[in-house]
C-alpha cells in the first residue's frame, strides 16, 4: 500500500514539475512576443557575445535582409529603377579574368589631344586614356575608375575632369581651363575593372561585412549581441525598425534579457577573410590603388588670360550637375554655381550667424563643420552634454549673439564607438520635429556608413529624408537646408572593401540625383577634396574644411551682388 502511495507522490511531483516547465516556456514565447522578435531555433553566446552558428561552421543560411521587405509604391519603384540603371558600372565581356590580363596603371598612360595648341580660360582641353594590362596589351574592355584633375601647384589651384568610359580600354577626359597659366593633368587609377567586379559582389553578397553590436543592461547584469540591417542564421532577433520611417534594424536577441533593455549601439567589427587570392590582386596599394597613370607625352599646357572679364555675364544659377561645380585658386574655393564670400575673420561669421539655429545632421564629416565653428568663433562656446567623444549629440552657444549649434549622428548604421540607444535618431524623424522659418539653417550629409550595403538600403533612407525635407520647406519655405556631398579618401586594401571611392561616389550620384530640383543648396565636398593638392583624407585637413564653411555660410548670408 505504501508502495502505491509512494508511486502516487512520485506521478503528482513529475506532473507539477512538467507544468513549472510548460509554464516558463509559455511566459519565454509571451517575451518574445511582447519584444516583436522573430522567433528561431539555435542560438550560442561567448563572452556574453551572441553568434550565429553559421558564423562557427560552414553551414549557408539565407541572411535576413529588411531592404528586401519593402513595399514601394508605382512611382518609388520607377524611381529606384531609374537610380539603379544610372549607376550601372560596365563589366568585362568574359567573366573571370586572371590578375596579369587586368589593368596595369604602370603600362597604361595618357596624351593630351593637341598639347601645343592655343588655350584660353574656358576653352577646352581634352585628354585620351589608354589601358594596358600587365603584360602590356592594350584593354579591350571598360570599367575601370578613374580620378582626374588639373593643377598648378605654384598658384595652388585646382580642378577636376569629366570621365568619359569608351568602353574598349580607352577613357576620354574632359577639363574646363579656369585660370591662366601653366595647367598640369594628373589621371589615377583608382581600381581596376577587375576589382570593381569584386566590390560589387561584396555589396551585394556580403551586406553585413561591417557589423555592429549593441548592450542590454538590467541590474547588474548585461549582455552584447550582434546588430545589422542584414542578420544571418534563423536565430531569435529583436526587431528595432523605426515606427515612422520604416527604416530597418536587427539585433540577435539577449539569452536573457528583453529586446526593451538595450541601452547603446557602436560598431562591432570588421569580417575577415572576404577575398580570394586571386582577388586579393587586384586590391594592392603599390601596384594597383589609387597608382597614377603617366602621359607618354606632355603633360601641362599654358593657358592664356582671356581678352576681357563681365562678370555681370557669369551664371551663378545653382546647378548640382556642373561640372566641375568650381575649382580653387590660392587655395581659395572658387564656385561656378554662387557667389563665395570668404569667412577669413571670426566676426564675419558671427554677424553672418547672428539669432540663428543650426542643426548639422550627419556623420563625422560634418561633425568636422561643428569642431570648426566651435573652435574658430570665440563666443561660441561648446555646452557640456555629457556625450562619449567623437559620437555626440553637441551643442555650442553664443549668448551674446543669440547663435545655437547643435550636431546630432545619423541613425543606425552608424560606425561609431558607442551611441546611446536614446540617442539613436534618424534624420527624417529629427528634421519633422523642427519648426523652420528664416532663422533655421539645417546641414545634412549622410553617405560613408552606407557604402557596405545594398544601394536600395541607401534608396530608402535618402526618401525618407527627401519627404521630411520637402515638408519642412513646405510648412517654412524660408528655411535653409543644405546638403554637404561624400569626399575622396586615402584607401589602402582593406579600406577599398569597406569604404572605396567607388562606393561613396555610386551613393553620391544617387544622392545628387534624388535631391535634383529640391530647394536645397550643395557643398561638393567631392570636387573639393579631390581638386585639392593635398592627400586624400576621410576627413580632409582645416584649409579644405574652411572653405566648405565658406560656402556652406555664403547659402545662409548671400553675397549682395
Amino acid at each position: 500500500m505504501w508502495r502505491d502511495s509512494f508511486r502516487l507522490q512520485i506521478f503528482c511531483l513529475l506532473m507539477a514539475v512538467l507544468a513549472i516547465v510548460v509554464l516558463v516556456h509559455n511566459f519565454f514565447q509571451l517575451e518574445h512576443l511582447d519584444d516583436d522578435t522573430v522567433s528561431g531555433s539555435n542560438w550560442i553566446t561567448e563572452n556574453h557575445v551572441q553568434r550565429s552558428l553559421s558564423q562557427t561552421t560552414k553551414t549557408t543560411r539565407k541572411p535576413y535582409c529588411g531592404y528586401k521587405q519593402q513595399v514601394l509604391s508605382k512611382r518609388e519603384q520607377v524611381e529606384q529603377e531609374s537610380l539603379l540603371a544610372a549607376i550601372q558600372w560596365p563589366k568585362p565581356s568574359d567573366g573571370k579574368i586572371a590578375f596579369m590580363q587586368s589593368t596595369d596603371p604602370a603600362h597604361s598612360d595618357f596624351v593630351i589631344v593637341k598639347p601645343r595648341g592655343f588655350f584660353r580660360v574656358g576653352d577646352r582641353l581634352e585628354v585620351l586614356v589608354r589601358m594596358r594590362d600587365f603584360q602590356g596589351k592594350p584593354k579591350q574592355y571598360g570599367g575601370d575608375y578613374l580620378q582626374a584633375r588639373i593643377h598648378s601647384p605654384l598658384l595652388k589651384a585646382g580642378a577636376t575632369g569629366k570621365i568619359v568610359d569608351c568602353h574598349d580600354g580607352l577613357y576620354k577626359v574632359f577639363f574646363t581651363l579656369l585660370w591662366p597659366g601653366e595647367v598640369k593633368v594628373s589621371v589615377s587609377l583608382v581600381h581596376p575593372s577587375e576589382a570593381i567586379q569584386v566590390l560589387l559582389r561584396l555589396r551585394e553578397e556580403k551586406p553585413d561585412r561591417v557589423y555592429f553590436k549593441s548592450s542590454f543592461k538590467s541590474g547588474r547584469y548585461s549582455e552584447t549581441t550582434e546588430c545589422n540591417v542584414c542578420l544571418p542564421g534563423d536565430l531569435p532577433v529583436c526587431n528595432f525598425t523605426d515606427l515612422y520611417t520604416g527604416e530597418p534594424w536587427f539585433c540577435y536577441k539577449p539569452r536573457k534579457l528583453s529586446c526593451a533593455s538595450r541601452i547603446s549601439h557602436a560598431k562591432g567589427g570588421y569580417q575577415k577573410g572576404l577575398l580570394t587570392q586571386e582577388e586579393s590582386l587586384f586590391f594592392r596599394s603599390d601596384v594597383n590603388i589609387k597608382r597614377p597613370i603617366l602621359s607618354s607625352g606632355p603633360d601641362s599646357v599654358m593657358v592664356k588670360p582671356k581678352a576681357f572679364t563681365d562678370s555681370s555675364s557669369m551664371d551663378r544659377a545653382e546647378d548640382p550637375t556642373v561640372s566641375p561645380s568650381g575649382y580653387y585658386y590660392e587655395d581659395q574655393w572658387r564656385s561656378r554655381t554662387q557667389w563665395i564670400h570668404h569667412f577669413n575673420k571670426s566676426d564675419d561669421i558671427t554677424k553672418c550667424l547672428q539669432g540663428k539655429v543650426i542643426h548639422l545632421f550627419g556623420d563625422s564629416t560634418i561633425r568636422q563643420w561643428f569642431e570648426y565653428l566651435t573652435e574658430f568663433v570665440p563666443d561660441l562656446v561648446e555646452f557640456n552634454l555629457g556625450s562619449p567623444k567623437n559620437v555626440g549629440p553637441f551643442m555650442s552657444v553664443d549668448l551674446k549673439h543669440n547663435i545655437l549649434l547643435k550636431f546630432r549622428c545619423h541613425g543606425p548604421p552608424i560606425r561609431f564607438s558607442t551611441v546611446f540607444s536614446s540617442e539613436l535618431r534618424y534624420i527624417a524623424n529629427e528634421l519633422n520635429g523642427i519648426v523652420g522659418g528664416r532663422n533655421t539653417v539645417i546641414a545634412i550629409t549622410i553617405w560613408s556608413h552606407f557604402s557596405t550595403f545594398p544601394v536600395e538600403v541607401y534608396i530608402r533612407r535618402l526618401r525618407n529624408i527627401r519627404r521630411s525635407v520637402i515638408q519642412l520647406l513646405d510648412r517654412s519655405p524660408k528655411t535653409i537646408i543644405v546638403i554637404r556631398t561624400a569626399n575622396v579618401q586615402e584607401l589602402g586594401p582593406e579600406v577599398s572593401l569597406f569604404n572605396s571611392d567607388w562606393y561613396s561616389f555610386q551613393l553620391d550620384s544617387i544622392m545628387r540625383k534624388m535631391f535634383s530640383g529640391i530647394a536645397v543648396h550643395f557643398v561638393d565636398a567631392w570636387e573639393m577634396s579631390l581638386a585639392h593638392y593635398l592627400p586624400h583624407n576621410l576627413h580632409p585637413e582645416e584649409v579644405i574644411v574652411k572653405n566648405q564653411i565658406d560656402v556652406f555660410l555664403s547659402y545662409v548670408c548671400p553675397l549682395q551682388t
